[in-house]
């Protein structure tokens, strides 16, 4: 334990990424769900900001993520590309980002985090597949007349992006969720795990959840088996409480 952190500090599990991250927390989302999961076993903390590239969140990582932190994060999931993926011409195209850029950006977060700790367990996220059509309609229901004409992504080439996040995790030796891949071996999966197109309907954010907890199971981190931070309730006496705290001093 590093020196002058709290003796009863929980695990930090860090979600880093963009709004499909900062949404995690709503009714059903994904980052809802793994704190449920990992309720009294780790704090699940979420710094989603909607809207980024990679290009971006460079600059928020020594305020996420401070040199020679006391508590650094026992796990840190990166999950950026659906606006790095955006095409150059269309609505979107602010957020574009160069996919070698894209894969450089995300090698200097993965190696800015190993540098602040190496104990860090880092995972990588695909973006998720684009339903074109499903964006063209959200597009149509809040722009109506004004709404694009053209798609301002597109899902090859946001595959493209998806293997180069696959590739680095490769190269890197980090666990990678394909969520591009996974997400596509569902038939109808534009509509089942897709809400407009793009951020996911509550199964989508289900399959994030499910992927998520895996890789963690896989690096000996299941849930069931790491200590609660504090007495649980059946072992407190009613008459001396002190007794049980005073065994986890």
């Amino acid at each position: 334990m590093p020196i002058g952190a709290p003796e009863k500090a929980r695990p930090q599990f860090v979600l880093f990424g963009d709004s499909i991250t900062e949404q995690s927390f709503k009714l059903g989302g994904w980052g809802a769900s793994l704190a449920n999961t990992y309720s009294r076993k780790a704090d699940v903390i979420v710094r989603g900001y909607g809207g980024y590239n990679t290009r971006w969140a460079l600059f928020l990582l020594n305020h996420l993520f401070p040199p020679n932190s006391l508590t650094p994060p026992a796990v840190v999931t990166i999950f950026f590309g659906a606006n790095d993926a955006a095409l150059l011409g269309q609505t979107s195209e602010r957020q574009y980002v160069p996919l070698e850029e894209y894969k450089e950006n995300l090698r200097k977060i993965v190696k800015h985090l190993k540098d602040c700790s190496s104990t860090t367990l880092v995972v990588l996220i695909t973006p998720p597949p684009i339903d074109e059509d499903g964006r063209k309609e959200y597009s149509r229901s809040v722009y109506g007349e004004n709404a694009m004409k053209q798609p301002e992504r597109t899902n090859d080439n946001t595959g493209t992006y998806a293997r180069q996040c696959v590739e680095l995790a490769k190269e890197l030796n980090v666990p990678c969720i394909d969520l591009w891949s996974k997400m596509q071996e569902t038939i109808g999966w534009q509509e089942r795990f897709l809400s407009d197109g793009l951020h996911l309907t509550k199964e989508g954010n289900a399959v994030v959840h499910q992927e998520v907890v895996r890789v963690l199971i896989d690096n000996h981190l299941q849930a069931e088996r790491m200590k609660h931070d504090f007495p649980h309730h059946s072992m407190i006496d009613g008459n001396h409480p002190e007794k049980a705290f005073a065994a986890e001093s």
